[in-house]
């Protein structure tokens, strides 16, 4: 009987099952930065522990970082301490520090997969939710907590029980101005934010076949906000091809090679599932969020849920969603204003995702009842983009350009919401105060979708703002 990718890059990295039952799973790849690792070092400095294999982790900074003046010292206190532990930490143990101004500081979850270091069937670890990004490139990439940081510093290993697998098979064309985003924003509503508990979800069918590897990455990137542990595509021919000449992969016969035993992790033919779910492209329109959760959203043309057509806690969560982003049921989405734009974050903050919205904000201008910021997800990132000019059409449409970070993503840096500001938003979670300010409210939504918003003033289906036609 065959095997799907997750079996085999387990029993590839499994070192022994433990007492408790649980497995010791050797990680291949370690990326840190400035947030989890820390306290991760503190804890062994003072158990008196050194990092056991420093060639295999990597380090950035991307959730402190200002966007604007990175100049040293950072002025808020509490992120230069951070910074500053962070590379006295990395230099005392041998590890790469991709600091500020080096070429290749970034958001993690750009970083690895731009420089090369992840790689078809590796186990990749990372003290940050959102590591399942890593899985479009047919890994086991888990996000972990500050306490599993630790471990992988001194053991490279961590302690987990084996996941089910549930295939999510998406197949046809997608529409006119439907990407990626709209397309795991519509499985998250599917599926719901506790489907994917005790799963690896594993990506398949024609439309994740036809997408790029920042498309996947996009799809990847949301996994863990529909429950699943980690989620994957199987390596093909795109993956290799995105792969080769990156700065970290091998080159010539080596690269043959690799590519040979990179396709083997691939999901056998007759491989078997504990789940499978099919969802039709023809189905997927533009999506938006409405609520608090990534599963609350709905099609840009549809209207906002009644909470008196459900029962029990369902009735109380829209309820309460509805109230909290002051939203009436039964309205529709298209429509409310928005106070800021943001384009950038982990999900869509890479190179193609700015010359997409660059393509169609030509000529166009921001609303003057808007901010609009665009910022790139790595300093590589910045620098293909500026080369391609990306960053002077932005600024001519009213948006600001912005240094590398993870910025309004989350409340960890300079770049957040004031008293309720709405957020027409790139990033991928609108969990209530997630943009910095407790009353803020965060709506959800493809690059194309925030830049026809931002425009118009309002969140705005992007095929009328733009004329797209199918």
């Amino acid at each position: 009987m065959g095997k799907n990718l997750f079996q085999k890059v387990w029993q590839d990295h499994v070192v022994e099952q433990l007492d408790s039952g649980q497995f010791q799973l050797f990680i291949a790849l370690h990326l840190i930065h400035e947030v989890t690792s820390p306290q991760a070092f503190g804890m062994l400095k003072d158990k008196g522990l050194k990092v056991a294999f420093p060639d295999l982790t990597f380090a950035t900074v991307d959730h402190i970082i200002p966007t604007t003046d990175q100049s040293r010292p950072l002025e808020d206190d509490m992120a230069e301490q951070m910074i500053q532990v962070l590379h006295d930490a990395t230099s005392e143990n041998g590890i790469e520090f991709f600091a500020p101004e080096s070429g290749s500081q970034g958001i993690v979850h750009v970083v690895g997969p731009e420089l090369g270091l992840t790689q078809p069937g590796m186990t990749i670890c990372c003290g940050d939710s959102h590591t399942s990004t890593h899985g479009a490139f047919g890994c086991v990439a888990l996000g972990i907590g500050t306490s599993q940081v630790r471990d992988v510093l001194a053991s490279q290993t961590i302690a987990m029980d084996p996941l089910k697998v549930r295939r999510i098979r998406v197949e046809g064309e997608l529409g006119i101005g439907v990407t990626a985003k709209d397309v795991i924003l519509h499985i998250i509503r599917t599926l719901g934010v506790n489907g994917g508990v005790g799963y690896a979800y594993e990506y398949a069918g024609s439309t994740i076949a036809a997408m790029s590897m920042e498309e996947r990455m996009t799809v990847c990137n949301m996994s863990i906000e529909g429950g699943a542990r980690c989620g994957y595509i199987n390596p093909d021919a795109t993956t290799f091809e995105y792969l080769k000449g990156r700065e970290r992969i091998p080159v010539g016969d080596e690269f043959d090679q690799s590519v040979a035993r990179w396709q083997s992790y691939a999901s056998d033919a007759d491989a078997t599932f504990d789940d499978e779910v099919v969802i039709n492209a023809v189905d997927i329109g533009p999506t938006v969020t409405w609520g608090i959760t990534p599963a609350q959203a709905i099609s840009i043309n549809e209207k906002m849920p009644n909470p008196a057509e459900v029962e029990g806690l369902d009735r109380e969560l829209i309820t309460d969603a509805l109230d909290y982003m002051q939203l009436q049921a039964d309205t529709p989405i298209k429509g409310t204003n928005i106070d800021v734009a943001f384009i950038g974050s982990c999900t869509n903050g890479r190179l193609s995702d700015f010359q997409a919205v660059a393509a169609l904000i030509a000529g166009k201008k921001v609303s003057a009842s808007v901010k609009a910021i665009a910022v790139p997800g790595s300093e590589k990132v910045d620098v293909a983009a500026k080369k391609l000019g990306l960053d002077k059409t932005f600024e001519a449409a009213g948006f600001e350009w912005r240094k590398p970070g993870c910025s309004m993503c989350l409340a960890m840096n300079p770049d957040k919401l004031i008293g309720d500001q709405v957020c027409a938003s790139s990033s991928n979670r609108n969990f209530v105060g997630r943009q910095g300010s407790p009353t803020g409210r965060t709506i959800l939504m493809s690059p194309l979708m925030v830049a026809a918003s931002a425009i118009q003033g309002e969140v705005a289906d992007v095929r009328e703002v733009f004329g797209l036609q199918d």
